[in-house]
């Protein structure tokens, strides 16, 4: 049988291992603190659609217990991912498929991407190189989180909205070990589509991100809020048309406008961007992943990025 792991198993990776381990599916989770307590001691809660489904899969402290995986899945925030390198080695053999479930710019993105900047090195998320030595580029399927949840108290996931997670091949095949992942994400209940240019996806969802949430985390104010106000929605524009020239030079196609991306941003209505709730609660913003990878690929081709800097 297929064995998954998931490592990071906080709001998301909780909500995936719940649902997997609630369709049958053999899923180990590797976390720690109080959340890891919690799990052992009285399995992983999800609060979903109105009701709460207490599921039982199997936890780990250290991943050396766990051993290689068929598919590895990491739904941590991408400046954890350098501090993890070693304890995420036990559970990556030659045929583990990585599943990049994070947020931001990730250190597979040159891989296979063609033309001049093809291996190029995104300093802000693998200044070294280790992350891609620990995490083979060649192992990775991506995907594009679009749920939302939240860790409600240690072990217990509240999803509030969202199932799908987009997939995609870093060259855009529709390969065995892609193909398998969606239907076992299908199988939890999830949509899963997979797409042949995952990088036009992702930045999509980076677009509206690399704005709205450092405008939101700077000023404290909701999203509608933000984008009601002309000041603080000229900023947020002006960060997304800069994000477009650079990407457009990078060979991604944006299928929307930059308007309909803030129209939809303002439908969000009174939530609060992922880096306000973040700092709420006294975590690590992740800025090198948006921000800073983003000024990084607007100096490869040339575009003025006053505004990520």
């Amino acid at each position: 049988m297929t064995s998954i792991c998931v490592f990071g198993a906080g709001a998301i990776g909780g909500l995936m291992a719940a649902k997997l381990e609630m369709a049958g599916m053999p899923v180990t989770v590797v976390a720690r603190g109080p959340h890891y307590d919690a799990m052992l001691a009285k399995g992983l809660t999800l609060r979903s659609e109105g009701r709460e489904t207490i599921t039982y899969p199997k936890v780990a402290l250290d991943p050396r217990d766990v051993g290689p995986q068929d598919y590895l899945v990491l739904t941590l925030k991408a400046h954890s991912l350098l501090p993890a390198m070693a304890q995420l080695k036990p559970l990556i053999g030659p045929n583990t498929t990585i599943v990049a479930a994070i947020n931001g710019v990730p250190w597979w993105y040159t891989y296979r991407l063609g033309g001049e900047f093809e291996g190029k090195r995104i300093v802000a998320v693998g200044p070294d190189g280790a992350v891609s030595a620990g995490l083979p580029p060649a192992q990775v399927v991506h995907a594009i989180v679009y749920p939302a949840a939240d860790v409600a108290q240690p072990g217990v996931i509240e999803h509030t909205y969202g199932d799908r997670f987009t997939l995609g091949e870093p060259d855009g095949a529709k390969s065995e070990r892609v193909s398998k992942f969606a239907d076992l994400l299908m199988k939890a209940g999830f949509k899963a589509p997979i797409r042949p240019r995952i990088r036009d996806e992702l930045w999509i969802k980076l677009w509206g991100n690399m704005a709205f949430n450092p405008v939101s985390a700077l000023t404290g104010a909701t999203l509608d809020k933000v984008l009601a106000d002309p000041g603080t929605h000229a900023i947020c524009r002006a960060m997304m048309v800069e994000g477009q020239a650079a990407a457009e030079k990078l060979g991604v196609r944006f299928v929307i406008g930059v308007d309909k991306r803030l129209a939809a941003g303002a439908e969000v209505g009174s939530d609060k961007a992922s880096r306000v709730q973040d700092m709420v609660k006294g975590r690590p913003l992740g800025i090198e992943a948006r921000l800073g990878a983003r000024a990084g690929m607007c100096q490869w081709v040339g575009v003025d990025s006053a505004l990520s800097r």
